[in-house]
C-alpha cells in the first residue's frame, strides 16, 4: 500500500492533471540521497510510461525505464507521465528541453542536482563532450540557478531543509482539463485536407511550439485524405520514432477500416496507404504519392527539403518552433526564400493553443525562461547612416533583455539554433563577442572563439589524424585535412555565429562586426581570423567582402544544413599570412581531382564562385591556345579537349570571368563535375550532347575574343 508521502504526491499530480498543469521538482542535495528520495516518491505512481534519464541503477530500483541523455531523440513525439532527470550525470540542454516536452498534463519533472548555490562551479559531466570542461565558473548554470530560484511554481526539495515540502492545492474551479483537439487544431486538419485535395504547388508550412498537436493534426488529415479518395500519403521525419502520435491519431480516424498496421504504415483493404520513408530513401526511390507530409522539418537539411518540395505535387511541412532540432522560426525564415522562389503560392499556419496541457503551464513557462525559447530579435526600424555603434560585449554579463535580443538575432538568422548554443556562448572561456547597437537596441552580434595554440607534438598528431580534440573545429580541420600542423599550432579566432537584424542589413553592420573581430586578433597577437559555414553563395560573397579567402571545402555535406562546409581564413600575423597562402595554393592544386568524387552535386553557381576565389596554378602555352581555338571553331572534339578545358579553370582570370556567364552552370557540370551528357540532359540544362558541346564551344570562343582584345 502506498505510504502517505507517496499518496500526497499522487494527489498533487492528479490535481495538476485536473487543471492541465505540469511542474518542475528540483531535488537539491547529495547524489545518492537525491536518488533515494525520488525512488521513494515514485512508489505510488504508475511509472510504466515514465523515464529516468542518466542512471540505470536508480531507474531499475524505481521500476522506471532508464535511458541515457544521448538517447533523448528516440523519445520525442511520445508522451510521459513522470520524468526523472539525473543532473549529476550531465545536463545537455537540448535533451532536457526536448524530453520535458513529452510530459503530459499532471506530469512531474524531478531534476536531481547539487544545491543551487553550487551551480556556478558545478562541473557538469556533459561539459567534456563540448570542450567546456576547462572553465572554472559556468555562467550558464549560474543563470539557470537564478531563473529557477525566482520561479515560485518550481517545487524545491533541499536535503535537510524541506525534504517534505507542503504541496499546494492547485484544484481549480470549473470543468477538468481534457487533452484533446482545440479549435485551432481542428481548423488545421480541415485546411490540410483541403490542401491535399486541392491544386498542386501550394505547399503548407505549419509551425507550433511543443504540445500544440501538430503531429496529431497531420496524422488525422492523412487519414481523412485516404477516406476522401487519395491513394498514397507519404510521411517523413528525422526518425520514425518521432511519428508515434501521427500514426496513433491516423489509426483512430481510420478505425476498423485498417487492414494492416505497423509503426511505419497503415494500409486499407483497397491498397490505400499512409507510409513512412526516411528522407534519403524517399528521394532515392521517388515513389508516387498525391501528398507528402514532412514532420519536424527543421531537423532535416534544407537541401533535402527543397528536393521534397519540388519532387511531389502537394507537400506539407511541419516544425516545432522551439525544439531540440533547432528553431522552427529559423527554419521558416531560411526556407521561406526557397518557397517564395519555387512555390510563391505557399501557405503558412501557426498553432498557438496547447493540446496536451493548459495555457500558461508552469513547466513550459520556466523552460522558456531557462533556455530563452521565446527569444526574438529587437523590433527596430532601418538605422540612419552612422547611427550604428559596435562594441565588445559579454553575453554572460548582459541583462536578460539584452541577452534575449542577441540570442533572438541568432535564432532568426541561422537555420538551426538550439539551447545548447546558448550554453556554449555563455560558458566557453575562449569566446569573445561584439554587438552592434542603435539607440540601446542590439541590431547585430558576432560570436567567436580562439582556437589552436597546441604544442608542436600534439599539433603533429592532430595533423596525422592520431588525435582529435574538442573545441578546435577550424584549427583541427585545417591541420588534419589541409595537411599543415602549423594550423593547429597557430592561434586563430573563428567566427562561430554572426547575425544582423533584417532592417539593419546592407548597411555594413556585418562588416563592421568582422572588422572589430579582426582588430581583436591584432591586439591579442593572434595569427588569423577564420570561419566555417555551410556553403551558400550569399554568405560566400559576404565573407569575401570582409577579406577572408577560401582554404578548404568539406568532402561531405553538413547534417544540419545539407550544404558542404566552406572554410575561409585571413592571415593577421606574418605567420598567419604565410599559412593562408600555403593552404590556398595546396587546395588550388588539389580541388579539381576532388570535384567529381565529392562535389559532383554541388550547385554549379556556388562551385564557380568558390573556384574564382582560388589562386592561379597554371599558365597557358602556345599549344594550349591552339587547341582552344580548334575546340572553339568546332574542329577538335570535346572528349580529347576535356583535360585542357579543366586546366583552363586554373588559368589567370578564367573562373572569375566564367562565374558571370549564363552558361557557367553548364561548364561546371560537364567539365568540372564530370556529369555525362545524359545526366546534364536529365537535369534540363541541354537537349542533348550536340547542343551541350556547341554551347561549351561558344563559351570558349567568347573568352578568346575577349582575351584577344586585351
Amino acid at each position: 500500500m502506498p505510504s502517505s508521502i507517496t499518496q500526497n504526491w499522487q494527489t498533487f499530480s492528479a490535481q495538476l492533471a485536473h487543471t492541465g498543469q505540469r511542474r518542475l521538482v528540483l531535488v537539491e542535495g547529495e547524489q545518492e540521497w537525491a536518488r533515494g528520495w525520488v525512488q521513494e516518491r515514485l512508489g505510488g505512481f504508475d511509472v510504466a510510461g515514465g523515464l529516468w534519464v542518466g542512471c540505470d541503477e536508480g531507474a531499475g530500483a524505481a521500476g522506471v525505464r532508464g535511458v541515457s541523455a544521448a538517447q533523448y531523440k528516440r523519445w520525442l513525439g511520445r508522451e510521459t507521465g513522470v520524468l526523472v532527470w539525473d543532473g549529476w550525470q550531465g545536463n545537455p540542454p537540448d535533451g532536457f528541453a526536448g524530453l520535458a516536452g513529452t510530459l503530459r498534463a499532471g506530469g512531474l519533472l524531478f531534476w536531481l542536482m547539487p544545491p543551487l548555490a553550487q551551480w556556478p562551479g558545478f562541473d557538469d559531466p556533459d561539459y567534456s563532450r563540448t570542450g567546456l570542461d576547462g572553465a572554472g565558473e559556468h555562467p550558464f548554470l549560474a543563470r539557470l540557478a537564478e531563473v529557477v530560484a525566482s520561479d515560485g511554481a518550481v517545487i524545491r526539495v533541499r536535503q535537510g531543509i524541506d525534504e517534505w515540502p507542503v504541496l499546494s492545492d492547485v484544484r481549480g474551479e470549473g470543468a477538468a482539463f481534457r487533452p484533446g483537439a482545440t479549435a485551432e487544431q481542428s481548423e488545421l486538419v480541415a485546411r490540410l485536407v483541403r490542401f491535399g485535395l486541392g491544386r498542386r504547388r501550394r505547399p503548407v508550412v505549419v509551425t507550433a511550439d511543443r504540445g500544440r498537436g501538430k503531429s496529431a493534426a497531420l496524422g488525422m488529415a492523412a487519414a481523412e485524405l485516404l477516406l476522401a479518395g487519395r491513394q498514397q500519403v507519404l510521411v517523413t521525419s528525422p526518425s520514425v520514432d518521432n511519428l508515434q502520435s501521427f500514426f496513433r491519431h491516423a489509426a483512430e480516424v481510420l478505425g476498423d477500416r485498417v487492414e494492416s498496421r505497423s509503426e511505419s504504415e497503415l494500409v486499407l483493404p483497397g491498397g490505400q496507404a499512409i507510409c513512412f520513408l526516411p528522407v534519403p530513401e524517399l528521394l532515392a526511390q521517388k515513389p508516387e504519392a498525391e501528398v507528402v507530409m514532412v514532420d519536424e522539418a527543421a531537423g532535416l537539411p534544407a537541401s533535402w527539403l527543397r528536393e521534397v518540395l519540388l519532387g511531389w505535387p502537394r507537400v506539407a511541412f511541419a516544425s516545432t518552433v522551439h525544439g531540440y532540432e533547432g528553431t522552427g522560426r529559423g527554419f521558416a525564415i531560411r526556407f521561406r526564400q526557397v518557397l517564395d522562389r519555387e512555390t510563391p503560392h505557399w501557405q503558412s499556419v501557426e498553432l498557438n493553443q496547447p493540446v496536451r496541457w493548459a495555457q500558461g503551464d508552469p513547466l513550459e513557462r520556466v523552460l522558456f525562461r531557462m533556455f530563452l525559447l521565446g527569444a526574438r530579435g529587437p523590433d527596430t526600424s532601418k538605422p540612419a547612416p552612422g547611427a550604428v555603434h559596435v562594441e565588445p560585449w559579454n553575453p554572460a554579463q548582459a541583462s536578460e533583455a539584452e541577452l534575449a535580443e542577441a540570442f533572438g538575432l541568432l535564432v532568426d538568422a541561422h537555420y538551426r539554433t538550439t539551447p545548447a548554443d546558448l550554453r556554449q556562448w555563455l560558458d566557453d572561456p575562449a569566446a569573445s563577442s561584439w554587438r552592434a547597437v542603435v539607440q540601446g537596441k542590439t541590431v547585430g552580434v558576432l560570436w567567436g572563439c580562439v582556437e589552436g595554440g597546441l604544442d608542436q607534438d600534439l599539433a603533429v598528431q592532430v595533423a596525422m589524424g592520431q588525435r582529435r580534440l574538442r573545441g578546435h573545429l577550424l584549427a583541427q580541420s585545417l591541420a588534419s585535412h589541409g595537411g599543415f600542423a602549423e594550423a593547429a599550432q597557430q592561434r586563430c579566432f573563428r567566427v562561430v555565429r554572426i547575425a544582423v537584424a533584417e532592417p539593419a542589413r546592407q548597411l555594413g553592420v556585418g562588416r563592421a562586426l568582422v572588422a572589430a573581430a579582426e582588430e581583436f586578433c591584432r591586439s591579442q597577437g593572434l595569427d588569423s581570423l577564420g570561419t566555417s559555414f555551410g556553403g551558400e553563395a550569399g554568405l560566400q560573397s559576404f565573407w569575401q567582402g570582409c577579406g577572408l579567402r577560401l582554404v578548404r571545402i568539406g568532402l561531405t555535406r553538413e547534417h544540419s544544413t545539407g550544404e558542404f562546409p566552406v572554410q575561409l581564413l585571413k592571415g593577421v600575423s606574418p605567420a598567419g599570412c604565410d599559412l593562408e597562402q600555403r593552404l590556398r595554393r595546396r587546395f588550388a592544386r588539389h580541388w579539381q581531382v576532388l570535384i567529381p568524387r565529392h562535389w559532383a552535386d554541388m550547385p554549379p553557381e556556388l562551385l564557380a564562385q568558390l573556384a574564382a576565389d582560388l589562386p592561379v596554378t597554371a599558365e597557358p602555352g602556345p599549344d594550349d591556345w591552339q587547341d582552344l581555338r580548334s575546340f572553339a571553331e568546332g574542329y577538335r572534339g570535346f572528349e580529347v579537349t576535356l583535360p585542357l578545358l579543366r586546366e583552363v579553370c586554373s588559368w589567370p582570370g578564367w573562373m572569375a570571368w566564367l562565374a558571370g556567364q549564363d552558361d557557367a552552370g553548364l561548364w561546371c557540370r560537364a567539365v568540372l563535375q564530370g556529369w555525362s551528357w545524359s545526366q546534364v540532359q536529365g537535369a534540363g540544362q541541354v537537349s542533348g550532347k550536340r547542343e551541350g558541346e556547341m554551347r561549351l564551344r561558344q563559351i570558349v570562343a567568347r573568352w578568346l575574343a575577349q582575351v584577344s582584345e586585351l
